[in-house]
């Protein structure tokens, strides 16, 4: 029901209310805790973090932003917050938001399917960045500083003081990323290539994760596979690519030009190999047409280089037919130790410099990939003397 079926003249209290819809903070109690059954240095953080001190049910606050509930409850949930029925527990900032989204649809900027899009993936991506802050950053910082203290003693000030440095830092981080992506799709040839790209994907695989899963205590796996998201984001970030995401023992990340993948790959090796702490790494890249959405990659050319990761040895990097192509037309890699070495004979006879590449290739036994058909794997390595 919107705002607008409601009619004018009978108070927001009086009102029937109507199911329970999404909220914006996420708390897992019981539909209609009372505020005042809450731990009180609860709501003094949420009212420091927020800014604000909760005045409205999410009715009140879909009819102040002038909204439907429909399409608050479309919103909310897209950003991911749990229901709390009709509590009071809303803010004038939630009543924002959601005047800024449908304001954004009203203008024409967006659709109604853009605009839950955009609250999805800002929900899905600061949700995640907040665990970690909490669990990880904020539980070290907040340990009793004097014996007798307690951590929450320690937690409001210290959040107190951390909260606008952060928020700042955050909103840098995004607009350099988001002049980064900016500039990568104004690149494109045409409105196609905007979503559907030529990229070079890469999944890195720890292997026998499983194993240590068994065999590893819970903190000494954590700090595992930290180490290896760790080094693997720094290797990306560092030489040109894209870290799509990580899931625990293994990366996806993503590249316009294969030969900076290759470099990559081979250069998580190299470093992993260098580190006895760590298991043996096996990676698989292909290179075509992925479609992208909202920050992941998606088709055929992900999953064939999901499937070259599996099948991968130790310490090596497999790549698919497309890859391997794409690396000789750019002269990166030789079709054959033999093409190069005529070209390095016929160089020497002309009296010029042969040429120089950086990786070599190695056709390994042609195998069905299920749900791909037959694939031809290329071994990629380093050439002698270009580490």
């Amino acid at each position: 029901m919107s705002v607008e079926d409601t009619g004018s003249g009978t108070d927001a209290d009086d009102r029937v209310e109507p199911p329970p819809l999404s909220a914006s903070l996420e708390r897992g109690e019981p539909h209609g805790v009372d505020a005042d059954e809450e731990d009180p240095l609860a709501l003094r953080l949420e009212g420091l973090i927020l800014g604000a001190e909760r005045r409205y049910t999410p009715f009140q606050a879909a009819r102040s932003a002038g909204v439907s509930m429909e399409l608050a409850s479309r919103f909310w949930r897209a950003m991911g917050f749990a229901d709390i029925g009709q509590a009071k527990a809303l803010t004038e900032a939630d009543v924002l938001a959601l005047r800024r989204l449908a304001g954004l649809v009203e203008a024409g900027l967006l659709s109604e399917a853009m605009a839950v899009q955009v609250a999805r993936s800002t929900g899905q991506t600061t949700a995640r960045l907040a665990e970690w802050q909490i669990d990880s950053f904020l539980e070290g910082l907040t340990e009793p500083p004097e014996p007798g203290m307690t951590r929450t003693e320690v937690t409001y000030p210290l959040i107190e003081l951390l909260l606008p440095e952060l928020e700042e830092f955050l909103v840098y981080v995004w607009r350099r990323q988001l002049a980064a992506a900016t500039g990568r799709v104004v690149q494109a040839a045409d409105d196609e290539e905007m979503v559907d790209r030529r990229l070079a994907v890469c999944f890195a695989d720890l292997v026998g994760f499983t194993r240590l899963t068994r065999r590893m205590e819970e903190e000494e796996l954590g700090e595992l596979v930290e180490a290896f998201e760790t080094t693997a984001a720094d290797l990306v970030a560092a030489n040109g690519g894209r870290l799509i995401k990580t899931l625990g023992d293994e990366v996806l990340y993503a590249t316009d030009d294969a030969g900076v993948a290759a470099e990559i790959a081979l250069r998580l090796i190299e470093t992993m190999a260098n580190d006895e702490s760590m298991p043996e790494l096996r990676v698989g890249m292909a290179f075509g047409t992925v479609t992208t959405r909202m920050g992941d990659v998606f088709g055929s050319t992900v999953n064939l280089a999901s499937r070259l990761t599996s099948i991968a040895p130790k310490d090596a990097v497999l790549v698919d037919g497309a890859f391997a192509e794409e690396l000789t037309r750019t002269g990166e890699a030789p079709a054959s130790e033999a093409e190069a070495a005529e070209a390095a004979a016929a160089a020497e006879k002309e009296g010029e410099e042969p040429p120089t590449y950086r990786f070599a290739l190695q056709p390994m036994w042609q195998r069905p990939v299920r749900g791909l058909g037959v694939v031809q794997p290329w071994l990629l390595t380093r050439r002698p003397g270009k580490a």
